[in-house]
């Protein structure tokens, strides 16, 4: 709809005598129904532009009145305005209509200021389904208006009396319907009452039944509360004195095999490598153990930083090339695009980078594992993608709890706390680990983190 032009009235006139209220609201009403207000908007428009023009006739020595066809500030719809530029000054510049009840007859009534001169002013709406106020129409309404000829008092008299009449019957078959549903109401009291007691009574026997129970789930709660708290101090404490003792093995075992020991048998330096070996799977369980142990504690604090994922990258492809002991797996470690910066903390985001590269090297028997980094707004996406056997979709949701383990994939070693200690430590930064796998094509681990950190 093309936007009406304010600048031009849709009608003048004159508020000088009495006789002049019936014009104003005839004329009033009118307009209204020529922009396309709804009869009863019609109606209040034009009570409450007589009683204002009654005010001002009387305080001001009348008015100067346009109706000019605007856009509501706040709903950008059209609406009908009203301006009553008082002939003489209103008492103390304001404005207060005699009755309380003529503001709520339109959107908008009071006293503004207007090239320097004081006006009454006062709007009304125009229906979204009003027809379109276009220029062409707008000419067109003016013309209609300025060649009606307005009716005398007496007409518009007797059509705010009809319009009264039919105010009346339509309050008094509201109020017949009233007391129809005062009666039903009044019997539905009687029930709703009756039940209300019925289920009051019930609703005691429940509570007390809640309550009892809400004491037994607390105490429920605190035991497993003090158990979770015992299992992570247990861990802790175990793992904290197996570690010395275990180092201690994989001493020994290294000096039992030092070419400056006394020389070994094959069969003994066979032993003493097996020794070697399982202290060495033992130290890294309990090294998790205790990671977790920290996890589940909460006792692990990032220490957030700007890092760099060129350099983090750089590291990971140098320590962990190592691992690719296969000579059918490439570890491919692609350059973050720049600029490759996140905050976050590079120790525990380099050691879960290090987990997911680890595990995927370990289960892959030919191809790649790949890292690589991908900015998707204000989050990073770190993934690692390999060409394993896969994983399956009943199964993805598993290997994030603690020692478990995919059937058929323990002879690769292991103790199953890798990725629910990875999983833990990315909730920690912020972020989230996803996966996304598909049996004999492989398995995408993808750590979203926030650029911003936590």
């Amino acid at each position: 709809m093309t936007g009406p032009d304010p600048s031009e009235p849709l009608l003048q006139m004159a508020l000088r005598v009495e006789q002049d209220i019936f014009l104003v609201r005839q004329r009033g009403r009118e307009v209204a129904a020529a922009v396309g207000l709804e009869h009863q908007d019609q109606v209040r428009l034009a009570t409450a532009l007589s009683e204002v023009a009654r005010d001002l006739l009387r305080t001001a020595d009348g008015a100067d009145v346009t109706f000019v066809l605007d856009v509501d500030a706040r709903s950008g719809r059209p609406a009908l305005r009203v301006d009553l530029a008082p002939v003489g000054p209103l008492p103390d510049g304001r404005y207060e209509p005699q009755s309380g009840a003529v503001a709520r007859l339109v959107d908008m009534l009071g006293v503004v200021q207007d090239e320097g001169d004081t006006v009454v002013r006062m709007s009304r709406r125009v229906p979204a389904a009003a027809q379109a106020l276009t220029p062409e129409r707008l000419a067109e309404l003016r013309a209609e208006l300025a060649s009606s000829a307005p009716g005398t008092a007496l007409d518009e008299l007797a059509d705010q009396n009809a319009q009264l009449i039919a105010a009346l019957d339509e309050v008094r078959t509201q109020r017949d319907e009233l007391e129809v549903l005062n009666s039903e109401l009044q019997e539905t009291n009687r029930g709703v009452m009756a039940l209300y007691n019925q289920l009051t009574a019930e609703l005691e026997e429940t509570n007390r039944g809640v309550v009892a129970l809400y004491a037994e789930l607390d105490e429920k709660s605190a035991q497993l509360r003090a158990a979770s708290e015992s299992k992570s101090r247990f861990l802790a404490n175990v793992s904290h004195e197996l570690r010395a003792p275990v180092t201690a093995i994989i001493g020994l075992g290294r000096l039992l095999a030092d070419s400056a020991s006394d020389p070994l048998t094959s069969e003994q330096a066979q032993q003493v490598g097996l020794i070697r070996s399982s202290a060495s799977d033992l130290l890294t369980l309990v090294n998790e153990l205790l990671d977790l142990a920290k996890a589940e504690s909460g006792r692990i604090e990032p220490n957030w930083a700007e890092v760099d994922l060129r350099g983090l990258f750089g590291q990971l492809r140098g320590t962990l090339r190592a691992l690719a002991t296969r000579s059918a797996v490439e570890l491919m470690v692609e350059e973050p695009p720049a600029p490759a910066t996140v905050r976050s903390d590079e120790v525990l985001l380099a050691q879960v980078l290090r987990n997911l590269l680890h595990n995927g090297l370990k289960f892959t028997e030919r191809g790649e594992v790949r890292l690589r980094a991908d900015r998707r707004d204000d989050a990073w996406s770190l993934s690692v993608t390999d060409t394993g056997v896969g994983i399956p979709p009943e199964l993805q949701e598993r290997i994030f709890e603690e020692f478990y383990q995919v059937p058929g994939e323990t002879r690769a070693g292991g103790t199953g706390l890798g990725l629910p200690y990875a999983r833990r430590l990315v909730t920690l930064l912020g972020g989230t680990l996803e996966l996304s796998s598909e049996l004999g094509r492989g398995s995408t681990f993808t750590v979203v983190l926030p650029v911003g950190g936590a």
